[in-house]
């Protein structure tokens, strides 16, 4: 016993006398290593449920970091030179997904070449299978002429991989939970990406890297479970455990006149295995941590070598890690302080401020509910505004100081700065107080004058509108004019957003207390709405960010280039209705109740959007929300450039996989579209009293806590009226939730008989609609004596149903409560 804890003493001795600096820089410097290069035969490896058989040709391994290599290339340049990958998708969903981008619901490809990264001990046992080998030959010759070729397309690559190589070779003790990536050359499919990584949500990922229209996107092939954790009789994997649990925050944010941010921030932490030894954080690219300690004992801080020289300026998170001076006990706790800067917030013109990293500007994991205690500083000319109470507000000098502090815990922090107006508003025991700046950012400035149709109310009876604007992520561009100028340009007066506080007040109020009526109170009872730059909103935890184009009025909007009426009407109430109550509503479904994966992301979107719509309902009426389906609908049915529809991308559970380059709106047109006609359809399935009682449970069940697509639909089903046919939903969500399909209906009737002994006979056709398609359809029978609801389900061939009725003026209607998505 004591020779092995002077063992593992000596291991964790060794390892932590190499610094992360150290391994990053090995790491970058390690290249190819022509002594490791080997002319191979017939070589066979599996990689989870990916399996290679390098058939001819070379393998060429880089240099050892840390005592392995990470890197290896196989080049099949040679005479009969050929490699093959093997991936069979466990489900239907993810072979038909994979069939849609590669033509075939398996991917076996051949290759020619394949860059392998890789921190898995299981792939480092390849060398030793190769230098084993009888069928293998060392090829120095060859190998340097391979270095000289692939090393720079290696180091450039092995450079976004930096930080995670570093936290795993520092987590050396659980060489378990390494990844895995592959970067091949098909021969048929060009190049692509395979990837096995145990600490994601989903193990195995294949992809591929396109451009359309001058626009970069990763279209998802395939993502799903390891076969391992499919047939584990295991707990299943939560939908996410994070290598630490972060109890609280306490931050000193100080922002200077040339606008950038210094922060000290104190973050309270229990450990877990996986931080033993480092402690990961997510954190903004335009971030830098300079400074670390735990406890108050100075430890290494540790981002990519590439963000750190500014090289690289990401938009989205990077990987920070604090490496403790010795390695801490599991369950214990600790506060770690980490000193950052950064240049996050902008000044788009006309002293208009955007925040480019609003959630991840502080060091976070996994967006964890915890307490806030922050203290801003901030150039007395500024008004800043943030979540939470007001414990302090005073100025010194030429800056001003206001501490908040959040009441319960919270799962982000946002702040928002400005040349404010406010409003403050005290309603159904809320303060609400809203922001407006004094001018707008020079991407609004008017330029045009509109036509007077472009100022109507959205009228609800004749909408056929054809845009759908979509909220924008984090550091995502700005809004540009959509508008094309005419040949004489008319200048408009320049509207004042501060001259709208008192209908967003009204309205955000208004919205506010319905939902607190009918699904309690929200996370925060202080609540602050400010102006964003852009075209979307966001709806953080006691604070609602609003598109600036809200704050404009109806006459000053921006609107589609098309020109067409109708889509101008649409955004006249998006930006002035909808997106507003859609924001609030975020404070209860995505800051009360969260999703844990991207998979069940579309319950929250649509359950605020379908929230705002109730609300929205409440004042404008049932035509109104039935005008809004009616658009989300067309937009599901838009035609891409292949002639098939936008809502075929995918079903709504494939969450941020739905946007690809073939159909790049599809995110935004079926996860708030479709989603939201899903709500509409199970409210009427369940009927308006018990749907209203089904989202306060909803809330009761799982507050602070997270919610899977499977927990709703047995929640939903719950709430069904007695003998409902598919009384557990799973029908339903197969159809709507899980497979793609929006079917063209048709009904045929007639009635026959004599007195006292009628017949209405019918007949349901389907049409446009995947193979297997079928879906419950209410056909309302009408006679003198009332209304009798039909039930049929369609089917590929057409569907005869009878009903006995008293009158041979009997009729039938096809779904007359607008409760089925369909054409």
């Amino acid at each position: 016993m004591l020779r092995t804890l002077l063992i593992a003493a000596f291991l964790a001795s060794s390892l932590f006398a190499e610094t992360a600096a150290d391994l990053g820089r090995a790491i970058r410097a390690a290249g190819l290593d022509p002594a490791e290069c080997y002319r191979v035969h017939d070589i066979e490896f599996l990689q989870e449920d990916m399996q290679f058989y390098l058939t001819s040709g070379y393998l060429i391994f880089g240099k050892p970091v840390h005592g392995n290599p990470v890197t290896a290339v196989f080049s099949a340049d040679t005479e009969g030179g050929d490699a093959e990958v093997l991936l069979l998708p466990p489900d239907k969903s993810e072979r038909r997904t994979l069939a849609t981008h590669t033509g075939s619901p398996n991917l076996d490809e051949h290759f020619k070449t394949a860059i392998f990264l890789f921190t898995d001990a299981a792939v480092r046992d390849l060398l030793e299978q190769v230098r084993t080998s009888e069928s293998a030959r060392k090829a120095p010759e060859t190998g340097a002429l391979l270095a000289d070729q692939w090393n720079p397309a290696l180091n450039n690559i092995t450079g976004s991989f930096e930080s995670r190589m570093v936290f795993d070779i520092l987590n050396a003790r659980d060489q378990s939970k390494g990844f895995f990536e592959a970067i091949i050359q098909g021969r048929k499919l060009g190049n692509f990406d395979l990837v096995a990584d145990p600490r994601n949500y989903e193990q195995i990922n294949a992809g591929q890297i396109t451009t359309q229209n001058g626009r970069t996107y990763w279209d998802t092939w395939t993502s799903f479970t390891t076969k391992a954790s499919r047939t584990a009789a295991a707990t299943p994997v939560p939908l996410f455990s994070s290598e630490e649990r972060i109890l609280s925050y306490r931050i000193e944010a100080t922002l200077d006149a040339d606008l950038t941010l210094h922060c000290i921030t104190r973050i309270r932490i229990q450990t877990m295995p996986d931080s033993r030894n480092v402690i990961p954080f997510d954190f903004s690219g335009r971030m830098l941590a300079t400074e670390a300690k735990i406890d108050g004992v100075p430890a290494e801080v540790y981002m990519r070598e590439s963000v750190r020289n500014g090289f690289v300026q990401t938009s989205g998170n990077e990987l920070l890690l604090v490496i403790p001076p010795n390695p801490l006990e599991p369950g214990s706790e600790h506060e770690i302080e980490i000193r950052h800067e950064g240049k996050i917030v902008a000044d788009t013109g006309h002293q208009v401020y955007f925040i480019g990293a609003r959630g991840n500007w502080y060091p976070s994991r996994g967006y964890q509910f915890a307490t806030y205690d922050v203290t801003y500083r901030y150039p007395v000319t500024l008004d800043l505004v943030a979540a939470g109470q007001v414990k302090e507000d005073r100025t010194e000098g030429d800056q001003r100081i206001t501490r908040r502090v959040t009441d319960s815990p919270i799962r982000m922090l946002g702040f928002n700065l400005g040349h404010y107006d406010h409003k403050a508003v005290d309603q159904a025991g809320m303060h609400i107080e809203v922001s407006a700046n004094h001018e707008i950012e020079e991407a609004l400035r008017p330029r045009l004058a509109l036509s007077a149709e472009a100022d109507r109310t959205f009228d609800a009876a004749a909408s056929s509108t054809s845009i759908i604007p979509r909220r924008r992520l984090p550091g995502q561009p700005q809004m540009q004019p959509s508008i094309p100028l005419p040949a004489e340009p008319t200048l408009l007066a320049i509207p004042r957003p501060a001259d709208q506080l008192g209908r967003i007040a009204s309205d955000i109020g208004a919205a506010l207390e319905f939902y607190r009526s009918r699904f309690g109170a929200p996370p925060l009872n202080h609540i602050e709405v400010s102006p964003v730059p852009g075209r979307f909103g966001q709806g953080f935890p006691g604070m609602i960010y609003l598109s600036t184009t809200a704050y404009l009025p109806s006459a000053s909007r921006p609107v589609p280039g098309s020109g067409n009426v109708s889509s101008r009407n649409y955004e006249q109430v998006f930006f002035g209705e909808i997106l507003s109550a859609h924001e609030a509503a975020h404070q209860w479904w995505g800051n009360i109740v969260t999703s844990g994966s991207y998979h069940h992301e579309w319950l929250m979107e649509a359950l605020a959007n379908y929230s705002a719509l109730l609300f929205l309902e409440s004042r404008r009426g049932p035509k109104f929300v039935d005008s809004v389906l009616d658009e989300y609908r067309r937009q599901l049915l838009v035609k891409t450039d292949t002639g098939v529809t936008v809502e075929s991308a995918g079903p709504v559970v494939q969450g941020a996989r739905l946007d690809s380059a073939e159909v790049p709106g599809a995110w935004t047109a079926i996860v708030y579209g479709k989603g939201t006609w899903i709500l509409h359809m199970l409210r009427r399935r369940m009927g308006d009293a018990q749907f209203a009682k089904m989202l306060p449970e909803l809330r009761r069940r799982y507050e602070w806590n997270t919610i899977n697509t499977e927990q709703f639909r047995l929640l939903c089903a719950e709430f069904l009226p007695a003998k409902s046919p598919d009384p557990k939903l799973e029908d339903f969500f197969d159809q709507w939730v899980y497979g793609t399909g929006v079917p063209t209906l048709k009904m045929s009737y007639s009635v026959r008989g004599k007195p006292g002994s009628y017949t209405l006979t019918g007949t349901l056709a389907q049409s446009d609609a995947p193979d297997g398609f079928s879906v419950l359809i209410p056909v309302e029978i009408q006679t003198g004596k009332g209304k009798v609801i039909k039930m049929v389900r369609t089917s590929s061939e057409p569907v005869p149903f009878t009903v006995s009725v008293a009158s041979a003026a009997a009729k039938a209607v096809l779904d007359p409560g607008l409760s089925v998505l369909r054409r």
